[in-house]
């Protein structure tokens, strides 16, 4: 299936035929939903991995970790070469590597071959903004704005889909059982791309920035290693600060690259933007806490009852804690096409910042009995679905529709610097929340994480509402 150019105007063409559009869109969505499936399987794994391979909680924690850190690193560069001709190719090749990946994480090989599979299939994640891409070029004006929006939903529920499935596959099968999983359904979601993505409009070009790709990959690995190695920064505080020095050092670096780069892997100029520079610091902010609410819920779900809190769930009943998340982060995905007809992009970011808000304000309140831990992390799914579907549309308001995989590819490098910190930002607060001798923090640790999420979904919104006020500001007369 291959857009056809329009006669005598480059880089343009007919979207495909409402037949094709009918097989598209599910396509879109379905690879959008494995990649980021299958890069949490991590998530729900870490003790099976760690009692099955022999090794520490740490090592196997980097099952998870790795997956985000090539996600992070492959993301921006896949989002450059989508932006040019090979965009088909590209995500048949990017399929390829993940499932190549899945394929070592399922074969009985030492735990080194596990995380290659590990780092494969986090390239995945970065095909997320290229789906996008496609729905933009190839599909009607009005529906590709709701089916951007939806990717973008997908691709954060795609966590509540994998989590539950690989821990019962775990409990019923091993940790290959549940590895197994994601051959399964990778092999799947590349068949259907090679049946139905077509190929990219012609008149383009696209060139990787090798030197910025080589000195950002060396920044995200220093950042997302100082966010996972929570002990680094107990333990060595000096070597963690020296180390993030570093990394701002090469973020500015990079910067300058990018700027001076005729051909730049991110256009940093579309950045400085302020909706586009509004939006990505709304993201980051808000994946912060966003992740911060998402991991405190699990963890405390799963802390058992001799702690004088926690339920004791077990991994496979954690895992079905996060079904409102996903559910009612889907409904909020469909929910809001509708309400931008009415209501601006950047006030919808606000609007839903203040609902996470709303799921932090309840956990800290509310945590005694299993019933508030769902609802909870209902209202923290129904906040983020609405947050990650009009996220699309203030960034790509300002971008010409051959950038759209680039400049969804930054924003999605935020958001997994976001969640990183988010991830380690809790960590941080419960291990200070540790008496000496006891194995979990107190329960008041957990209140004072999210008072902090509530910060960050503040700033978040004000954030927010300043972009709106900037947009109404240029369209009033």
């Amino acid at each position: 299936m291959t857009g056809r150019p329009v006669e005598g105007v480059a880089g343009k063409v007919l979207p495909v035929a409402r037949s094709e559009e009918r097989l598209l869109v599910p396509a879109l969505m379905f690879i959008a939903l494995v990649v980021a499936a299958v890069a949490s399987l991590g998530t729900p794994l870490i003790t099976s991995v760690a009692t099955s391979f022999h090794v520490s909680l740490g090592s196997a924690q980097w099952t998870l970790t790795v997956a985000l850190l090539s996600g992070a690193v492959a993301t921006p560069v896949l989002g450059r070469l989508g932006a040019g001709p090979r965009r088909r190719a590209t995500i048949l090749a990017t399929l390829a590597v993940v499932v190549a990946g899945s394929a070592l994480t399922v074969l009985p090989l030492p735990f080194a071959w596990l995380l290659a599979g590990r780092a494969a299939q986090g390239t995945g994640l970065g095909l997320t903004a290229l789906m996008m891409g496609v729905a933009r070029d190839h599909l009607p004006e009005e529906r590709s704005a709701a089916v951007i929006a939806l990717i973008s939903v997908v691709s954060i529920i795609g966590a509540g889909v994998g989590y539950p499935l690989a821990a019962l596959l775990a409990e019923l099968g091993g940790v290959r059982a549940a590895y197994g999983l994601g051959l399964v359904v990778t092999a799947a979601a590349l068949l259907t791309a090679w049946r139905s993505m077509p190929e990219a409009p012609e008149g383009r070009s696209a060139h990787v920035d090798v030197a910025g790709a080589v000195v950002l990959a060396a920044a995200l690995v220093l950042v997302l290693f100082l966010a996972g190695e929570r002990s680094l920064w107990s333990r060595h505080l000096a070597v963690a600060a020296a180390l993030a020095v570093l990394a701002v050092t090469l973020l500015c670096v990079w910067a300058v690259i990018e700027l001076r780069s005729t051909t730049p892997l991110v256009d940093v100029r579309a950045v400085r933007r302020p909706a586009v520079a509004g939006a990505n610091l709304a993201m980051f902010v808000g994946g912060i806490g966003m992740y911060l609410l998402l991991t405190l819920i699990t963890r405390y779900a799963q802390t058992p009852h001799g702690a004088g809190y926690g339920f004791g769930l077990t991994t496979f009943v954690a895992g079905l804690v996060l079904i409102p998340f996903s559910v009612l982060g889907f409904v909020a995905g469909k929910l809001t096409p509708r309400v931008r007809t009415r209501i601006a992009d950047p006030l919808l970011l606000a609007g839903s910042a203040v609902v996470v808000g709303g799921g932090f304000a309840l956990f800290a309140a509310a945590r005694s009995d299993l019933a508030e831990l769902f609802a909870a992390m209902g209202v923290l799914g129904f906040g983020v679905g609405g947050f990650s579907a009009a996220m699309p549309g203030v960034i790509l308001a300002v971008t010409p529709k051959s950038e759209t995989s680039s400049a969804m590819s930054f924003n999605y490098v935020v958001r997994s610097v976001g969640y990183s910190l988010g991830s380690a930002v809790g960590g941080l607060i419960l291990a200070a929340g540790t008496g000496p001798g006891h194995l979990f923090p107190d329960d008041s640790a957990y209140t004072t994480a999210a008072l902090v999420g509530i910060g960050a979904m503040a700033i978040t919104t004000l954030t927010s509402l300043a972009l709106a006020r900037r947009r109404s500001s240029e369209t009033d007369p």
